[in-house]
């Protein structure tokens, strides 16, 4: 998945994202490996898209 992926919206929720990222987090311990800080990364991209789009349609 790369950031341009989200050029035209996120499939995911916020909500879903964010849960995903929590996950992330509770599996590592708390520690992220290289590979789970790029994923935490791309998931934090697209929530943050998921969030503006989400704000934009409520407006």
């Amino acid at each position: 998945m790369s950031p341009d992926s989200n050029a035209s919206g996120s499939v995911r929720s916020a909500a879903e994202l964010n849960e995903q990222i929590r996950a992330l987090w509770l599996r590592s311990g708390g520690s992220l490996s290289a590979q789970e800080r790029a994923e935490y990364e791309l998931l934090v991209v697209e929530w943050a898209a998921a969030v503006r789009s989400e704000v934009i349609k409520a407006a």
